[in-house]
């Protein structure tokens, strides 16, 4: 039996070909026939290039119906899917490419000629051919598509083999690449299907990007096991939300887009008049919002755990209490364990290190076994870099991050990356990056700067020190707040505590 991921999509696809997939803004829409032909022409495209199986195919577009097809084709093809963030710059392009030297690269329009040449940079000895695809689904990767035979057998492939890796952040060193399984994606989008107790006749909002797992892996393929239709729309907007919720069953979000339904007066019972499940992740969705969604629409919103390196861990139960301030219980084939500095096992109500084992938990970071062993246990358990505890009644409380990572709006920023550009200026010492609370991100990125006691140092100020930035890394990644200071706090070891600053400052921002 084929266990490519597509395959087990495919058996879910509705008998009638004509069925909605995707309904788009402009209101045209995806039939799964559609979506069916688009990726076996891609697929055909992909083999065509020259490209194995297990060969990486790179994306660095939009959000449109085309590139949701170019990740099926990579699928059905036999490679190895990367979703890149399109807010990503040079300085993050030239180490994904470097990194995982993908056959193909698909880019915007506007980010070819730089494309062109990371990929030639990237792909020595190894070739890489770079494609378009614009904003509105047009490019050199149709136009090399659209004359592609409209069938294709999809390839084989185990459920061990990789269909994706996705970069995400860590505490020290550049980003790493999870390397997640057609066993580990189909093993999840199974859990989340029942779990969520997704049936005939539902219908999703998304809202969310397909660069992210989030958007990608928990959302599309909920709705393409489940054979149903999906508004997709290029991005969250509250107005358009509003409109849309009321067509639909399923809304998945970030706690920033609940805030932002909430600031809208009109939003209320009848807004979600058809909604049976509203799900958040990627952040911490505060009790407070948790508290007056559920009052202003008379519904709770499930919270569920996970990340990059597995998809999701936990989840709220669906019929039984969904607890604010909570993420749940461990899902069905998860096994989730809290350990204390030692590595045994702590009693409920105290904090110590989130630890998952199951199918879903991803193979391995990309090139880096050593990184991936030191990443798990003897006995097979990864370690989130997460603390948490288990109330009385078992359900998992997150209480903060071991990594030091940012989340803001859902997106992981790796402090390290931005510290290394500002200590580079002319004019500073050195720099702290951490996370400081905000209404509608969940968490700022903000840098803490110390100066160099000369013209150079004087001259610094946030707004140069973040105008520096802008241009480099992708926007989410630039502070929001900078300030500057004469000095760092330091453990007895020299070590930064960060967890001072983030005491320190985070009371001007929590007001």
């Amino acid at each position: 039996m084929n266990q490519n991921l597509y395959s087990l999509l495919f058996a879910h696809f509705p008998k009638d070909s004509a069925a909605p997939c995707m309904i788009l803004p402009d209101g045209r829409v995806w039939t799964y026939g559609d979506v069916e032909r688009a990726s076996a022409r891609m697929a055909n495209l992909i083999v065509e290039l020259g490209l194995k199986p297990g060969g990486r195919v790179a994306a660095q577009v939009e959000k449109t119906p085309e590139a949701l097809v170019l990740y099926l084709a990579a699928l059905r093809a036999g490679m190895v899917f990367l979703p890149l963030n399109p807010a990503y710059q040079r300085h993050e392009l030239e180490y994904f490419l470097k990194d995982a030297t993908p056959g193909l690269f698909v880019c915007r329009p506007q980010m070819r000629v730089l494309a062109d040449e990371l990929a030639a940079q990237a792909g020595a000895g190894n070739g890489c051919t770079v494609l378009d695809l614009d904003d509105d689904g047009r490019g050199s990767l149709i136009s090399a598509a659209t004359p592609q035979p409209d069938s294709f057998s999809t390839v084989a492939r185990t459920t061990a083999d990789l269909a994706a890796i996705l970069y995400t952040s860590g505490t020290t060193g550049r980003s790493k690449g999870a390397m997640l399984s057609h066993g580990n994606l189909a093993h999840n989008a199974r859990t989340l299907h029942a779990y969520w107790h997704f049936a005939s006749g539902d219908v999703l909002l998304h809202m969310l990007p397909i660069f992210h797992v989030h958007g990608l892996f928990v959302a599309c393929h909920c709705v393409l096991l489940n054979g149903s239709a999906m508004f997709f729309e290029p991005k969250f907007d509250a107005a358009r939300a509003m409109k849309l919720l009321a067509q639909s069953t399923v809304f998945m979000g970030v706690p920033t887009y609940y805030v932002r339904l909430l600031l809208d007066p009109a939003f209320g019972r009848d807004t979600c008049r058809n909604i049976r499940l509203f799900v958040s992740g990627s952040a911490p969705l505060l009790k407070e919002t948790f508290d007056e969604f559920k009052l202003r629409s008379g519904h709770t919103i499930l919270e569920r755990y996970g990340m990059t390196e597995g998809g999701m861990f936990t989840s709220n139960p669906y019929a039984g209490e969904r607890r604010g301030g909570t993420v749940g219980f461990p899902l069905p084939g998860t096994s989730l364990q809290i350990v204390g500095a030692g590595g045994a096992a702590v009693k409920p109500g105290v904090v110590g290190n989130i630890q998952v084992k199951g199918d879903n938990v991803f193979v391995g970071y990309w090139g880096m076994p050593e990184k991936t062993q030191e990443e798990f246990t003897a006995d097979g358990y990864f370690k989130t870099g997460d603390m948490g505890t288990l109330d009385a009644d078992g359900y998992l409380v997150i209480s903060g991050r071991s990594k030091d990572l940012v989340i803001t709006g859902g997106l992981n920023v790796y402090p390290k990356e931005i510290e290394e550009l500002i200590d580079a200026m002319p004019g500073v010492v050195e720099s702290a990056v951490i996370g400081l609370p905000h209404p509608d991100f969940g968490e700022a990125v903000s840098a803490v700067v110390v100066r160099q006691k000369n013209p150079a140092g004087a001259a610094l100020t946030e707004a140069s020190i973040i105008g520096a930035i802008k241009g480099q890394l992708a926007n989410f990644k630039v502070p929001k707040w900078v300030y500057l200071v004469d000095q760092l706090p330091r453990n007895a070891m020299g070590k930064v505590q960060k967890n001072i600053l983030r005491q320190q400052y985070s009371p001007m921002r929590s007001r």
